[in-house]
């Protein structure tokens, strides 16, 4: 097993980023679907949990078909998909990140992703905040910043890019060199992340890749929840879950109903981490379907991009702005 602890800070406050993580979800899961393919969301409601209290439970099937290597369409049924089930204790969450828990898939019997996150109003300066005496051997901490660090040419969108994006309402960003040090608000969003591949042969390879991927996701989810605060500024927590339920109507829709050939609905939490519950908070992580486990194409940031896809906003909001 490989942990790595990411701190990925931004210029927002924590009940700031709650509303606007819930947006991105949204927006970005629209946006990535297409017909057969996306996240289908099943279910998304209110849960209490004993020990952290009000959360919401999300259940979301990640259809995957297109999104699988050559090799893995090779021994995958042509319709396939993968079932998430998530709760969110806000700011306190768990993840089991929706196309890596696979304990009934054959061709990957022992691949786990398991993610841990608080987030707090400081610029990622808080000390074992995950208490590493409970965690097994040590693990890398890595600062993740959304305006200077890389991301795949393929992500990249000009309007996103917070060295050059500045917010009309809230008069954020640009980001300049050393932002963390000097902007306020911030808050930072830390993430321990353990990743379990037991192959013989490829385990290493396999779980290095797998943190590459996330840290990208990390980076571009959190890029777009910054780029897009002006479209979710000033939404209550009732308009950004109606927002929420529309979107999701919109997605499902696009997607279609596809009756599966494969359905894995089990998670668990990895032996030995934490004794929290197995679960997932709808993270901007969760959406993402990268080109799973196909290797990444290393070329220069590209200096411009197409404008990116805009979905409309709250039919309400839209007429009162």
């Amino acid at each position: 097993m490989l942990v790595k602890e990411y701190r990925i800070c931004m210029p927002l406050t924590t009940e700031e980023y709650r509303v606007g993580q819930l947006y991105t979800i949204s927006k970005h899961s629209h946006q990535e679907s297409e017909k057969g393919e996306g996240v289908e969301v099943v279910k998304n409601e209110p849960h209490e949990d004993p020990i952290h209290g009000p959360g919401q439970f999300t259940e979301k099937r990640v259809h995957l078909s297109s999104k699988l290597p050559s090799w893995a369409r090779a021994v995958t049924p042509r319709i396939f998909y993968i079932t998430e089930k998530a709760w969110n204790y806000y700011p306190y969450t768990i993840t089991a990140t929706p196309y890596c828990f696979l304990p009934k898939c054959s061709f990957l019997p022992k691949f786990s992703i398991y993610i841990e996150t608080k987030y707090e109003d400081n610029c990622g300066d808080s000390d074992n905040i995950f208490h590493s005496d409970k965690i097994l051997g040590d693990h890398e901490v890595s600062f993740l910043d959304i305006a200077f660090d890389e991301i795949p040419e393929r992500y990249y969108r000009s309007l996103e890019d917070p060295r050059f994006f500045s917010s009309a309402k809230t008069g954020r960003g640009p980001l300049r060199e050393g932002w963390r040090q000097h902007t306020k608000p911030i808050m930072c969003s830390y993430k321990l992340v353990s990743v379990k591949f037991e192959v013989w042969g490829l385990q290493t390879r396999v779980e290095q890749f797998v943190h590459k991927v996330i840290r990208d996701i990390l980076l571009i989810g959190h890029r777009q929840a910054f780029a897009w605060v002006d479209e979710w500024c000033g939404m209550t927590m009732e308009e950004v879950r109606r927002y929420e339920q529309e979107t999701q109507e919109a997605t499902n829709e696009l997607i279609g109903l596809v009756a599966p050939a494969i359905s894995v609905s089990e998670v668990g939490q990895p032996t030995a981490t934490h004794s929290a519950p197995a679960s997932a908070p709808s993270t901007p992580l969760s959406d993402e379907a990268p080109e799973f486990l196909a290797p990444p194409k290393t070329r220069p940031r590209k200096k411009s991009a197409p404008e990116t896809l805009t979905l409309p906003a709250l039919r309400e909001r839209a007429g009162a702005e």
